[in-house]
Protein backbone atom coordinates (compact mmCIF):
# COMPACT_ATOMS: atom_id res chain seq x y z
CA UNK A 1 0.00 0.00 0.00
CA UNK A 2 1.14 3.36 -0.82
CA UNK A 3 1.67 6.35 1.40
CA UNK A 4 -0.40 8.12 -0.77
CA UNK A 5 -3.33 5.26 0.00
CA UNK A 6 -2.51 5.24 3.70
CA UNK A 7 -3.05 8.80 4.35
CA UNK A 8 -6.23 8.72 2.22
CA UNK A 9 -7.36 5.94 4.75
CA UNK A 10 -6.79 7.70 7.93
CA UNK A 11 -8.22 11.19 6.78
CA UNK A 12 -10.65 10.04 4.26
CA UNK A 13 -12.26 6.51 4.53
CA UNK A 14 -10.42 4.98 1.20
CA UNK A 15 -11.55 7.98 -0.79
CA UNK A 16 -8.91 8.63 -3.18
CA UNK A 17 -9.91 9.05 -7.18
CA UNK A 18 -9.87 11.27 -9.68
CA UNK A 19 -10.46 14.53 -7.49
CA UNK A 20 -8.09 13.85 -4.19
CA UNK A 21 -4.63 15.70 -3.36
CA UNK A 22 -4.06 12.25 -1.22
CA UNK A 23 -3.47 10.66 -4.92
CA UNK A 24 -0.93 12.76 -6.22
CA UNK A 25 0.21 11.65 -9.65
CA UNK A 26 2.37 15.03 -10.71
CA UNK A 27 5.16 16.83 -9.68
CA UNK A 28 4.03 19.44 -8.01
CA UNK A 29 1.40 17.47 -6.36
CA UNK A 30 3.67 15.36 -4.96
CA UNK A 31 5.61 18.45 -3.63
CA UNK A 32 2.62 19.24 -1.92
CA UNK A 33 1.47 16.08 -0.38
CA UNK A 34 5.06 15.83 0.94
CA UNK A 35 4.96 18.66 3.02
CA UNK A 36 1.17 17.65 3.90
CA UNK A 37 2.87 14.69 5.44
CA UNK A 38 5.02 16.45 7.15
CA UNK A 39 2.84 19.13 8.65
CA UNK A 40 0.13 16.15 9.71
CA UNK A 41 3.59 14.05 11.38
CA UNK A 42 5.28 17.46 12.91
CA UNK A 43 1.57 18.59 13.75
CA UNK A 44 0.75 15.39 15.32
CA UNK A 45 4.07 14.82 17.30
CA UNK A 46 3.68 17.88 19.53
CA UNK A 47 -0.28 17.70 19.49
CA UNK A 48 1.04 14.12 21.43
CA UNK A 49 3.39 15.84 23.46
CA UNK A 50 1.43 18.63 25.13
CA UNK A 51 -1.56 15.67 25.61
CA UNK A 52 0.81 13.93 26.70
CA UNK A 53 2.12 15.92 29.57
CA UNK A 54 -0.48 17.73 30.49
CA UNK A 55 -1.90 14.02 31.94
CA UNK A 56 1.57 14.15 33.25
CA UNK A 57 1.23 16.60 34.64
CA UNK A 58 -2.82 16.42 35.94
CA UNK A 59 -1.99 13.10 37.88
CA UNK A 60 1.40 14.53 39.49
CA UNK A 61 -1.15 17.01 40.36
CA UNK A 62 -3.59 15.10 42.02
CA UNK A 63 -0.75 12.57 43.73
CA UNK A 64 1.31 15.97 45.33
CA UNK A 65 -1.85 17.80 46.76
CA UNK A 66 0.14 18.27 49.82
CA UNK A 67 2.94 19.13 48.49
CA UNK A 68 4.05 23.11 48.50
CA UNK A 69 3.05 24.71 45.07
CA UNK A 70 5.93 24.76 42.88
CA UNK A 71 7.41 28.76 42.78
CA UNK A 72 8.06 30.34 39.69
CA UNK A 73 11.76 30.49 40.40
CA UNK A 74 11.95 26.19 40.38
CA UNK A 75 14.55 24.97 38.41
CA UNK A 76 12.84 22.04 37.05
CA UNK A 77 9.96 24.17 35.77
CA UNK A 78 12.64 26.42 34.42
CA UNK A 79 14.00 23.97 32.56
CA UNK A 80 10.84 22.53 31.19
CA UNK A 81 9.56 26.06 29.79
CA UNK A 82 13.56 25.92 27.75
CA UNK A 83 12.45 22.42 26.81
CA UNK A 84 9.00 23.31 25.07
CA UNK A 85 10.29 26.38 23.59
CA UNK A 86 12.94 24.38 21.87
CA UNK A 87 10.42 21.69 20.84
CA UNK A 88 8.42 24.41 19.40
CA UNK A 89 10.67 26.12 17.74
CA UNK A 90 12.50 23.08 15.94
CA UNK A 91 9.15 22.18 14.67
CA UNK A 92 8.66 25.73 13.23
CA UNK A 93 11.94 25.70 11.78
CA UNK A 94 11.37 21.99 10.07
CA UNK A 95 7.74 23.18 8.20
CA UNK A 96 9.15 26.42 7.51
CA UNK A 97 12.86 25.34 5.51
CA UNK A 98 10.07 22.15 3.89
CA UNK A 99 8.02 25.04 2.91
CA UNK A 100 10.64 26.91 1.38
CA UNK A 101 11.83 23.44 -0.32
CA UNK A 102 8.49 22.82 -1.68
CA UNK A 103 8.22 26.35 -2.92
CA UNK A 104 11.75 26.07 -4.75
CA UNK A 105 10.09 22.18 -6.29
CA UNK A 106 7.27 23.98 -7.81
CA UNK A 107 9.21 26.84 -9.27
CA UNK A 108 12.06 24.24 -10.63
CA UNK A 109 10.10 23.55 -13.93
CA UNK A 110 10.75 27.07 -14.96
CA UNK A 111 13.68 26.70 -16.25
CA UNK A 112 12.73 24.02 -18.57
CA UNK A 113 10.72 24.00 -21.95
CA UNK A 114 7.19 23.99 -21.52
CA UNK A 115 3.88 23.86 -23.05
CA UNK A 116 1.65 26.72 -22.76
CA UNK A 117 -1.77 26.61 -22.46
CA UNK A 118 -3.74 29.61 -21.77
CA UNK A 119 -7.08 28.92 -19.63
CA UNK A 120 -9.70 31.64 -18.78
CA UNK A 121 -12.47 31.36 -16.18
CA UNK A 122 -16.35 32.36 -16.90
CA UNK A 123 -19.45 32.13 -15.00
CA UNK A 124 -19.48 28.77 -15.11
CA UNK A 125 -17.33 27.14 -18.05
CA UNK A 126 -13.89 27.22 -18.98
CA UNK A 127 -12.44 28.41 -22.24
CA UNK A 128 -9.10 26.65 -23.12
CA UNK A 129 -6.75 27.78 -26.00
CA UNK A 130 -3.50 25.94 -27.34
CA UNK A 131 -1.36 27.46 -29.59
CA UNK A 132 -1.26 25.36 -33.33
CA UNK A 133 2.84 24.31 -33.29
CA UNK A 134 2.40 24.24 -37.27
CA UNK A 135 0.80 27.59 -37.73
CA UNK A 136 1.10 29.80 -34.69
CA UNK A 137 -2.94 29.94 -34.83
CA UNK A 138 -5.12 30.04 -31.64
CA UNK A 139 -6.49 26.20 -31.16
CA UNK A 140 -9.76 26.83 -28.56
CA UNK A 141 -11.99 24.13 -26.70
CA UNK A 142 -13.86 24.35 -23.84
CA UNK A 143 -13.44 22.52 -20.27
CA UNK A 144 -11.94 19.96 -21.51
CA UNK A 145 -7.68 19.81 -20.77
CA UNK A 146 -5.80 17.39 -22.55
CA UNK A 147 -2.06 17.50 -21.25
CA UNK A 148 0.90 14.77 -22.46
CA UNK A 149 2.14 12.65 -20.32
CA UNK A 150 5.71 13.63 -18.44
CA UNK A 151 6.10 17.44 -20.35
CA UNK A 152 5.69 20.74 -18.34
CA UNK A 153 2.21 22.48 -19.15
CA UNK A 154 2.33 26.16 -18.12
CA UNK A 155 -1.03 27.44 -17.90
CA UNK A 156 -1.90 30.86 -18.22
CA UNK A 157 -4.66 31.66 -15.85
CA UNK A 158 -7.57 34.69 -16.23
CA UNK A 159 -11.11 35.39 -15.69
CA UNK A 160 -13.74 36.97 -17.45
CA UNK A 161 -15.85 38.09 -15.17
CA UNK A 162 -15.10 37.35 -11.23
CA UNK A 163 -12.22 35.93 -9.05
CA UNK A 164 -12.13 32.02 -9.79
CA UNK A 165 -9.32 29.26 -8.91
CA UNK A 166 -7.96 26.59 -11.00
CA UNK A 167 -7.44 23.22 -8.95
CA UNK A 168 -6.31 19.92 -10.18
CA UNK A 169 -5.63 18.28 -6.77
CA UNK A 170 -3.97 15.12 -8.33
CA UNK A 171 -1.50 17.08 -10.48
CA UNK A 172 -0.88 20.22 -8.80
CA UNK A 173 -1.98 22.99 -6.34
CA UNK A 174 -4.44 25.56 -6.96
CA UNK A 175 -4.04 29.41 -8.15
CA UNK A 176 -6.61 31.98 -8.32
CA UNK A 177 -7.64 33.89 -11.18
CA UNK A 178 -8.32 37.22 -11.27
CA UNK A 179 -10.08 39.57 -13.79
CA UNK A 180 -7.63 42.18 -14.88
CA UNK A 181 -4.75 40.01 -13.77
CA UNK A 182 -2.78 36.89 -15.80
CA UNK A 183 -1.28 34.26 -13.16
CA UNK A 184 0.59 30.86 -14.20
CA UNK A 185 0.95 27.38 -12.92
CA UNK A 186 2.88 24.26 -13.77
CA UNK A 187 1.69 20.89 -14.24
CA UNK A 188 3.91 18.20 -14.97
CA UNK A 189 1.72 14.82 -15.01
CA UNK A 190 2.95 11.52 -14.25
CA UNK A 191 0.34 9.30 -14.75
CA UNK A 192 -2.17 8.23 -17.79
CA UNK A 193 -6.07 8.85 -17.65
CA UNK A 194 -8.37 11.05 -16.42
CA UNK A 195 -8.74 13.70 -13.77
CA UNK A 196 -11.00 15.99 -12.40
CA UNK A 197 -10.36 19.75 -11.81
CA UNK A 198 -12.82 22.05 -10.11
CA UNK A 199 -13.19 25.57 -9.60
CA UNK A 200 -11.75 26.22 -5.95
CA UNK A 201 -13.18 29.79 -5.23
CA UNK A 202 -16.73 30.55 -4.76
CA UNK A 203 -17.85 32.39 -7.58
CA UNK A 204 -21.82 32.43 -7.80
CA UNK A 205 -24.66 30.67 -7.63
CA UNK A 206 -23.08 27.74 -9.87
CA UNK A 207 -19.70 27.46 -8.53
CA UNK A 208 -20.22 23.69 -7.52
CA UNK A 209 -21.23 22.86 -11.57
CA UNK A 210 -17.64 24.31 -12.44
CA UNK A 211 -15.41 22.08 -12.99
CA UNK A 212 -13.69 20.30 -16.02
CA UNK A 213 -12.05 16.90 -17.05
CA UNK A 214 -8.23 16.70 -17.44
CA UNK A 215 -6.68 13.82 -20.17
CA UNK A 216 -3.30 13.13 -19.59
CA UNK A 217 -1.94 10.92 -22.50
CA UNK A 218 0.93 9.64 -24.45
CA UNK A 219 3.01 12.65 -26.20
CA UNK A 220 1.97 10.71 -29.63
CA UNK A 221 -1.88 10.58 -28.73
CA UNK A 222 -1.48 14.56 -27.21
CA UNK A 223 -0.34 15.43 -30.96
CA UNK A 224 -2.87 13.65 -32.85
CA UNK A 225 -5.35 15.22 -30.39
CA UNK A 226 -4.16 18.87 -31.10
CA UNK A 227 -4.11 18.55 -34.85
CA UNK A 228 -7.77 16.97 -35.00
CA UNK A 229 -8.74 20.25 -32.84
CA UNK A 230 -6.74 22.65 -35.11
CA UNK A 231 -9.13 21.56 -38.13
CA UNK A 232 -12.42 23.22 -38.98
CA UNK A 233 -15.71 21.36 -38.32
CA UNK A 234 -16.34 18.05 -40.81
CA UNK A 235 -19.37 19.12 -42.95
CA UNK A 236 -22.13 16.02 -44.10
CA UNK A 237 -23.86 15.69 -46.74
CA UNK A 238 -26.55 13.93 -44.55
CA UNK A 239 -29.76 15.60 -44.86
CA UNK A 240 -30.62 15.42 -41.19
CA UNK A 241 -27.07 16.65 -40.24
CA UNK A 242 -27.57 19.30 -43.15
CA UNK A 243 -30.85 20.50 -40.95
CA UNK A 244 -28.73 20.86 -38.08
CA UNK A 245 -25.79 22.76 -39.19
CA UNK A 246 -28.55 24.96 -40.50
CA UNK A 247 -30.51 25.57 -37.43
CA UNK A 248 -26.95 25.90 -34.99
CA UNK A 249 -25.40 28.69 -37.78
CA UNK A 250 -28.74 30.49 -38.22
CA UNK A 251 -30.82 30.22 -35.02
CA UNK A 252 -29.91 31.43 -31.61
CA UNK A 253 -26.69 29.17 -31.48
CA UNK A 254 -24.60 31.25 -33.49
CA UNK A 255 -25.18 34.21 -31.37
CA UNK A 256 -23.11 33.22 -28.62
CA UNK A 257 -21.28 30.28 -30.06
CA UNK A 258 -18.12 29.63 -32.74
CA UNK A 259 -18.12 26.95 -35.09
CA UNK A 260 -14.79 26.79 -37.06
CA UNK A 261 -15.28 26.53 -40.37
CA UNK A 262 -18.95 27.73 -40.50
CA UNK A 263 -20.79 31.03 -40.10
CA UNK A 264 -21.29 30.74 -36.52
CA UNK A 265 -18.29 32.71 -35.25
CA UNK A 266 -19.88 34.30 -32.04
CA UNK A 267 -17.02 33.76 -28.50
CA UNK A 268 -19.55 34.57 -25.92
CA UNK A 269 -20.10 30.90 -24.76
CA UNK A 270 -17.86 27.99 -25.50
CA UNK A 271 -16.12 26.93 -28.78
CA UNK A 272 -18.05 24.01 -30.44
CA UNK A 273 -15.97 22.94 -33.08
CA UNK A 274 -15.58 19.67 -31.98
CA UNK A 275 -18.05 19.77 -29.32
CA UNK A 276 -18.64 16.18 -29.87
CA UNK A 277 -15.34 14.78 -28.49
CA UNK A 278 -15.84 16.31 -25.27
CA UNK A 279 -16.78 13.57 -22.52
CA UNK A 280 -18.98 16.07 -20.51
CA UNK A 281 -21.22 18.91 -21.16
CA UNK A 282 -22.21 22.89 -19.28
CA UNK A 283 -18.61 22.30 -17.08
CA UNK A 284 -19.10 18.57 -15.79
CA UNK A 285 -22.65 19.21 -15.30
CA UNK A 286 -24.30 16.94 -18.20
CA UNK A 287 -23.09 13.25 -19.90
CA UNK A 288 -21.66 14.40 -23.63
CA UNK A 289 -24.70 11.83 -25.22
CA UNK A 290 -27.52 12.73 -27.63
CA UNK A 291 -30.24 13.32 -24.99
CA UNK A 292 -27.77 15.05 -22.48
CA UNK A 293 -27.51 17.54 -25.67
CA UNK A 294 -30.81 17.77 -26.26
CA UNK A 295 -31.82 18.60 -22.52
CA UNK A 296 -29.23 21.03 -22.38
CA UNK A 297 -30.38 22.78 -25.57
CA UNK A 298 -34.38 23.00 -24.28
CA UNK A 299 -33.60 23.12 -20.33
CA UNK A 300 -30.89 24.69 -19.05
CA UNK A 301 -31.95 26.75 -16.50
CA UNK A 302 -33.73 23.30 -14.82
CA UNK A 303 -30.37 21.95 -15.02
CA UNK A 304 -27.94 24.67 -14.29
CA UNK A 305 -29.81 27.63 -12.86
CA UNK A 306 -28.78 31.06 -13.58
CA UNK A 307 -26.05 29.62 -16.07
CA UNK A 308 -26.11 32.04 -19.33
CA UNK A 309 -27.25 30.06 -21.55
CA UNK A 310 -30.84 30.73 -22.59
CA UNK A 311 -33.60 27.94 -23.22
CA UNK A 312 -33.76 27.24 -27.22
CA UNK A 313 -37.23 26.04 -28.18
CA UNK A 314 -36.75 23.51 -31.05
CA UNK A 315 -39.49 21.46 -32.52
CA UNK A 316 -38.51 17.39 -32.20
CA UNK A 317 -37.51 17.27 -35.58
CA UNK A 318 -35.21 19.94 -35.43
CA UNK A 319 -33.87 19.15 -31.77
CA UNK A 320 -32.88 15.71 -33.04
CA UNK A 321 -30.91 16.99 -36.34
CA UNK A 322 -29.10 19.71 -33.86
CA UNK A 323 -28.23 16.84 -31.06
CA UNK A 324 -27.08 14.58 -34.16
CA UNK A 325 -25.12 17.01 -36.13
CA UNK A 326 -23.66 18.79 -32.71
CA UNK A 327 -22.70 15.12 -31.45
CA UNK A 328 -21.06 14.10 -34.93
CA UNK A 329 -18.42 16.81 -34.33
CA UNK A 330 -15.51 15.12 -33.13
Amino acid sequence: MTRASILSLLLLGGCAGIQTPLAPHGDQANSLFGLLILTVVVGAGIYALVIGFLGWSTRRETNQRTKPIVEPDDVGLTRGLWIWAAIIVTGLTVLITASFLAERSLASARDRETLRVSVTGHQWWWRIEYRDPATGATIETANELHLPIGRTARIELGAADVIHSFWVPNLAGKLDMIPGRSNSIDVTPRKLGWFRGQCAEFCGAQHAHMAFDVKVETPAEFATWLAAQARPAATSTDPVMARGLEVVTQGACAMCHRIRGTSAIARPGPDLTHVGARRMLAAGTVRNTRGGMQGWIAQPQALKPGASMPAVPLDPADADAVSRYLESLK
